[in-house]
């Protein structure tokens, strides 16, 4: 494999360079004016561990010091592995081969360039950094008699400390970068500094990192396209109705709620890879639900109102436009832990309304929530409670900044190295775009979330929940469910969504998917990418229904569609066209922060 060259020197454009270095002077100035004005309004609070990483890693310096030897013995197996390292580059110099003492892993992307393995320095200077990373991860996680919340605190941050320490990361000692500046005679870094002021600009004070050319998107225009009208709108959604693209359609209509964390055309990016097109054109009728993005004057909206002011309401408007009585209905993440809850809710009333349900990555059990429980104990979630009631909600970026650095070197650091030291703009992507464009969520329904689903895990206990006068039991749901979870879910861990699918009384098939949250989600058949493993049989736990699983090639979709066809049976009627249309698709919900113009509700 033939060794990178450094690029050519290009000479610099003064002009460019001198309008450059002024934009940023005038940005640096009034950000700096900014943060003044922010530290006198905050003078005299005095600074809140939230997170409780400070007692944390205060456990784990105890721990460490009872037990010296242990200590000292990582540090001894640390300081061989450079030992044997400094060897190795030794007879690399001399001409010889040698082993890599550390590798990063196939998934690892900060070291793909052949300028970290052929050159001498970079590939020391990588090798040197995995030693330390693996020794200090491995370091704390032997440590023994932690409190098992320090333990996941101390596990997680440790490890968002090594990968912000990561070569990869600085000019300095990032072969790409030092080509790149040398090329573009520094412009590279002067560009990169002006592209960070302006993605704090766009924070307001608040670094908000740009992962994709936000312009080169437009909702309606090359997203969320799919022809439809807004057929219902009240205080909490908008319910689209997509126009058929086939003659006939199944007769139970199929309803989609998504989470109200995001906007919901996830499903809808663009035609190629849009779940609603495609379903469209199975045959199915498609509704979705188009959450508001709330503000203050919701504050007070609770989980009970998302239940009986959206999911319901929504089915019944689903019921009133197409004639029939019954529909199936997809839930999506947190539209899905809705979805549970709705389906008990019927269940207790008698309520026979909804055929089959479908559950897209959907926890009902939260007592393995993965590493989102490193966010969630008794004392976060007071502090977070006393910030969302003092303004009504959480703020959307907050959410999304944690999410985020469940994936810190693909969803942070990447764009670090791209947009603020390769002095680059991001690459238009239509799902980064998307992950952008992040909700609030009102302060009493968070609230009441976060303590009933992830601190008490009450759901799949029968009656330990009430939502709207109703006991929530989800063991009374008995309509056919499918569930669908992704094999490298870090919100939804698979397993334990399987954990949450066991609490239903009726049928249950399922089945999973390759990669994450999203992707494995958004995986069209066209696409041919990832695989699925399904099972007929539904056995007591997740590990005894993956060894009698079997692997397919591709995406879930189509396996998904004959299970609907099965318990749609053939039944088929003309297409149905949306009327009473309010506006056309994508609607003002997803197009706008909050609307202030609210019409039609509809009791369920």
């Amino acid at each position: 494999m033939a060794e990178e060259k450094p690029a050519a020197t290009t000479s610099v454009d003064t002009t460019e360079f001198a309008r450059t270095l002024a934009e940023i002077a005038l940005r640096s100035n009034h950000l700096f004016k900014e943060h003044l004005a922010g530290q006198s309004r905050e003078s005299g609070e005095e600074p809140v561990d939230e997170l409780g990483v400070g007692k944390a890693f205060t456990d784990l310096a105890t721990k460490l010091m009872t037990d010296p030897f242990k200590l000292a013995e990582a540090g001894m197996r640390m300081w061989q592995d450079y030992f044997m390292l400094w060897q190795n580059t030794v007879k690399k110099a001399m001409g010889e081969e040698s082993a890599p003492v550390a590798q990063a892993p196939g998934s690892d992307n900060r070291f793909n360039s052949e300028l970290w393995q052929n050159n001498l320095v970079f590939d020391y200077i990588k090798q040197s950094y995995l030693i330390a990373a693996r020794h200090i991860q491995h370091a704390v996680a032997g440590v023994e008699g932690l409190p098992e919340d320090s333990q996941k605190k101390i596990a997680f941050f440790t490890r968002q400390y090594v990968d912000a320490l990561a070569p990869s990361n600085f000019a300095a000692t990032n072969p790409q970068v030092l080509r790149e500046t040398m090329a573009s005679g520094g412009q590279n870094l002067i560009k990169g500094l002006n592209n960070l002021l302006a993605d704090i600009e766009k924070g307001e004070g608040q670094l908000r990192i740009s992962m994709t050319d936000e312009a080169a998107f437009q909702l309606g225009r090359n997203v969320a396209t799919t022809p439809g009208k807004v057929v219902l709108q009240n205080a909490l959604l908008q319910l689209i109705q997509y126009q058929p693209s086939t003659s006939q359609v199944f007769r139970r209509p199929l309803l989609i709620i998504p989470p109200w964390i995001n906007k919901y055309y996830i499903l809808d990016l663009r035609e190629s890879n849009s779940f609603i097109k495609w379903a469209v054109d199975q045959g199915h009728t498609v509704f979705v639900v188009s959450w508001v993005n709330p503000d203050r004057e919701l504050a007070e909206k609770g989980f009970d109102d998302y239940l009986t002011e959206g999911a319901l309401v929504a089915m019944a408007a689903v019921q009133k436009a197409t004639g029939e009585e019954q529909l199936n209905v997809i839930g999506y993440c947190l539209g899905g832990t809705l979805l549970g809850t709705a389906l008990a809710w019927l269940a207790a009333k008698g309520d026979a309304r909804v055929g089959c349900a479908t559950f897209f990555v959907s926890l009902l059990d939260f007592s393995q929530p993965g590493e989102l429980g490193v966010f969630i104990d008794e004392e976060q979630v007071k502090n977070l409670e006393r910030r969302m009631n003092e303004r009504g909600y959480l703020e959307g970026s907050e959410m999304a900044s944690t999410f985020n650095m469940l994936r810190a070197n693909d969803l942070v650091w990447s764009f670090v190295i791209n947009n603020y030291l390769m002095g680059k703009d991001p690459f238009p992507f239509d799902l980064l775009y998307w992950n952008s464009d992040s909700t609030r969520m009102p302060a009493r329904m968070h609230g009441f979330y976060l303590r009933n689903m992830y601190l008490k895990n009450r759901l799949g206990v029968p009656g330990a929940i009430e939502l709207a006068g109703v006991p929530m039991d989800l063991s009374q749901v008995k309509v056919p469910a499918y569930f669908i979870s992704t094999a490298e879910d870090h919100i939804a861990p698979w397993k334990t969504t399987y954990k949450g699918a066991k609490y239903l009384g009726g049928p249950v098939r399922f089945v999973l998917g390759g990669s994450g949250h999203i992707a494995g989600i958004v995986n069209p058949p066209v696409a041919k990418k990832y695989q699925h493993w399904a099972n007929d049989a539904f056995p007591p736990t997740a590990d005894e229904w993956l060894k009698t699983a079997t692997q397919h090639p591709g995406s879930w979709w189509e396996d998904w569609q004959r299970w609907m066809e099965q318990h749609n049976g053939g039944d088929k009627v003309p297409a149905r066209i949306p009327s009473g249309a309010i506006e056309d698709a994508p609607g003002s919900y997803v197009m706008q922060r909050v609307n202030a113009i609210r019409r039609g509700t509809l009791a369920p």
